[in-house]
């Protein structure tokens, strides 16, 4: 297997490029309906927890799988499949932009709501298209370069729209004008998805929707250890999640900083600090397994959190901030790019959209969910403890990894995946509860939806399918889980 080294020269390739400007536009809107979004609010003396439960609106990349069978489906009538989509979503997102550049949220609130829904729901669909994109383009040898690079564009992508855009507004243009040009910056994406070649080799659409909506939680689903790649998938970020919930509110409003001095610290010291990371990452990703990198990076992202709790426990300075931001960014990179190459390996190239899908929301779910969950917290404990427990919240991510460990070796040595044949029966009753937990918690948000359109009203349905679904779900995961433990536990017994 050649050993691709990932350098300057590497990122000058014409693929490289393509990976990296790509990588941009599906990290661009991310910030703008979260921390940019939360810093506009927050100027506009919206309370901490409408702040916090607007972090809500990022649904769309949780329960991004559910609509990823179809653009795995059915192909756009121009450019081909993947390249067609990327150019639907990439339009339809500065379309929404655009819109959002027109309301204020201190006035239009709901409104604003909706368009940042809409824009989440877009930015999911193009993450959907270039995830498989890159799945399909790249060699099993070149998933490491390919996610390093794809992650630089897309940490790049991200600053831009937070750290930029944050000094933009607050010196410059203001913040609808500054949404205007983060939909124009969207052009990037959209010139080099129609100058990118339609992968050669990608695997045919699937005959069916049936076909496509099946057989990839099929595959899945009966894997070895299958339950507990998805928890940790969940958990592995989850610390980081938790510390940049409300990084932008706390350095605002909870050290005292300006908006401006945040945007430009964010631009300098920020995008440093993601691309010597990402380089780093992708070159000790060349030296370790892919067990190795993901625990010590992840133990970096767990202390990289300590910054912020020191920013909490002492005077304001600049410079505390700069370390603060640097060093988060610095390991962030580092373990965002392995985590990709995690997610690559774990993909069946048959259904590597649908499946890319899947485990990309999963990852998405401790970013939207603690927001709710964090400005809670903070209100009973204060910045600091806060800190703390986004540390704390690191480790189980961790202690799933070491559960997980002979699984991913025998995956990344083979690329193939071990095939699970006991507890046939607990198996497919905790899939079951999973689905039908997973569909009670769509129909609430559905009906959520229509009583803030004013379209159905408010009643107690709502919470009891919302409380009903999580409670399901939560019961699939932890059978699934608990299956798995007891098949290893017989495994090592019978050895």
């Amino acid at each position: 297997m050649p050993n691709h080294q990932l350098s300057l020269a590497t990122l000058a390739q014409p693929r490289s490029l393509m990976l990296l400007c790509l990588g941009f536009a599906s990290g661009l809107p991310l910030a703008l309906t979260s921390g940019t979004l939360q810093a506009w609010m927050t100027v506009a003396d919206v309370d901490l927890k409408t702040i916090g439960f607007f972090s809500l609106v990022g649904q769309a990349y949780v329960f991004k799988f559910l609509w990823s069978p179809l653009m795995d489906r059915y192909q756009p009538p121009l450019l081909g499949r993947r390249r067609g989509w990327l150019v639907i979503t990439q339009l339809l997102l500065m379309a929404g932009l655009i819109a959002m550049g027109t309301r204020d949220p201190s006035r239009d609130l709901m409104l604003m709501a909706l368009l940042a829904v809409w824009v989440a729901f877009c930015s999911a669909s193009q993450d959907i298209v270039f995830d498989a994109y890159k799945t399909d383009l790249l060699a099993p040898q070149d998933r490491g370069t390919g996610a390093a690079v794809s992650v630089l564009g897309y940490r790049v992508g991200m600053l831009v729209s937070g750290g930029l855009a944050l000094w933009l507004a607050d010196r410059l243009l203001g913040w609808q004008a500054t949404y205007w040009l983060m939909a124009g910056l969207m052009l990037i994406g959209v010139i080099v998805a129609l100058l990118a070649p339609e992968p050669d080799d990608a695997v045919p659409a699937p005959p069916t929707l049936e076909q496509a909506v099946v057989a990839p939680l099929k595959d899945f689903f009966g894997r070895n250890n299958a339950w507990l790649i998805l928890m940790l998938i969940v958990f592995y970020k989850l610390g980081d999640a938790f510390a940049g919930s409300l990084s932008t509110t706390f350095l605002i409003r909870g050290v005292g900083f300006a908006a401006g001095e945040v945007g430009v610290v964010n631009k300098t010291l920020g995008l440093l600090a993601t691309v010597v990371g990402t380089l780093a990452g992708g070159l000790l990703m060349q030296r370790l397994s892919l067990f190795r990198a993901l625990m010590l990076f992840g133990l970096l992202q767990a202390v990289s959190n300590a910054g912020y709790w020191l920013l909490a426990v002492t005077d304001r300075h600049i410079l505390t901030m700069g370390a603060a931001i640097f060093v988060e960014n610095l390991c962030g990179g580092m373990g965002t790019a392995a985590f990709v190459a995690l997610l690559m390996t774990l993909c069946n190239k048959s259904f590597s959209a649908t499946q890319f899908a899947l485990l990309s929301a999963l990852s998405a779910v401790g970013r939207v969910y603690v927001g709710p969950i964090a400005g809670w917290f903070v209100e009973l404990h204060g910045w600091a403890w806060f800190y703390v427990f986004s540390i704390i919240a690191a480790f189980p991510g961790l202690l799933l990894l070491l559960l997980c460990r002979e699984t991913l070796r025998f995956t990344q040595e083979t690329d193939s995946f071990l095939r699970r044949d006991g507890f046939i029966g607990p198996y497919r009753w905790a899939l079951r509860l999973l689905m039908l937990g997973a569909a009670l918690l769509v129909i609430s948000l559905l009906l959520l939806a229509l009583q803030a359109l004013g379209w159905l009203a408010s009643g107690s349905i709502t919470g009891f399918l919302w409380e009903s679904g999580a409670m399901l779900l939560a019961l699939g995961i932890l059978s699934g889980c608990w299956c798995d433990f007891i098949s290893m536990r017989r495994a090592k017994n019978a050895v």
